[in-house]
């Protein structure tokens, strides 16, 4: 299959985990009408605020690796309207990044465990809303930003530890979050797997997005000869939490093919893997690597 046609979601999540599935599901039955076959929800799609303990209260167990959950094991409540929606839209659907229930911490001298600690989650379902591939974040956002805002990522998630590549009708599709755009040699080993796009659902800081976003996702697309495309949050979360926005669709030359404007939306458009092996062939740099 030559062509696909994708959707980049772009929305505000908040606190508010009832009206931030509904906005999901609005925007993608309307990118699914508007014949978009693969649907990428953002990171942090179900919930984004500053309450730490509210996401752990939120996490919902996935269990299995790439391939899914354990047998048997029920899904939580996010996971499963998520699901219904794939079966509704009859779309591909990409879960950018949720809480998921991880392990219980170490027990202390005093027999008490830790604080159980969350993944960072992203689930590709197949338009029968079966688990097709799951990926959790590596790299956890440990920054301090221009303005003040602190992010310590890693205090309540546990990181990832591999390389995901999900196998769709149209080819391998690469699965990353956020912050991962930020570490070429994870798309490297993403293309040298075979991949033909990899997805970057995020919730690029305000602060970092208006001057890194575009440049990291073309940077991407270009020396990994991929399209790229990233569903991203957007505008006030709450508290001090704002996100840049753009969600968008990057060729193999890195081209800009689809960008979503300053408001909810989706970026949408048609991607050709004849063009992307063409670009292959005239510019064989994957072919050219000395390390």
């Amino acid at each position: 299959m030559s062509h696909l046609t994708l959707a980049a979601i772009q929305l505000t999540s908040t606190e508010d985990v009832a009206k931030n599935l509904q906005t999901c599901g609005r925007l993608a039955k309307q990118a699914a009408a508007a014949g978009a076959q693969l649907i990428g929800l953002p990171e942090n799609f179900a919930y984004l605020g500053s309450d730490r303990d509210h996401r752990a209260s939120l996490a919902e167990p996935v269990g299995g690796g790439a391939l899914g959950p354990t047998p048997g094991q029920a899904s939580g409540p996010i996971l499963e309207a998520m699901q219904r929606l794939a079966r509704e839209t009859g779309a591909w659907l990409l879960l950018g990044g949720f809480p998921e229930r991880g392990a219980t911490g170490p027990a202390s001298p005093a027999g008490h465990d830790a604080p159980p600690r969350i993944r960072n989650t992203s689930i590709l379902l197949t338009p029968g809303g079966e688990i097709a591939a799951v990926y959790r974040k590596i790299h956890l956002f440990d920054v301090d930003v221009p303005g003040g805002l602190r992010f310590r990522e890693s205090e309540t998630v546990e990181p990832g530890d591999g390389v995901v590549v999900a196998e769709t009708p149209w080819g391998g599709l690469g699965m990353t979050i956020c912050y991962d755009l930020r570490f070429p040699e994870l798309y490297r080993a993403i293309a040298q797997r075979g991949a033909r796009l990899v997805a970057v659902p995020a919730a690029f800081t305000l602060e970092t997005g208006k001057d890194h976003w575009h440049t990291l996702l073309r940077a991407r697309a270009i020396e990994n000869q991929l399209y790229l495309f990233a569903p991203a949050q957007l505008g006030h979360h709450g508290g001090q939490r704002r996100s840049y926005g753009h969600a968008l669709i990057a060729d193999p030359w890195g081209v800009v093919v689809a960008e979503c404007g300053n408001h909810e939306g989706y970026a949408l458009a048609t991607v050709d893997f004849d063009y992307q092996d063409q670009v292959r062939r005239n510019l064989p740099c994957l072919d050219h690597r000395r390390l």
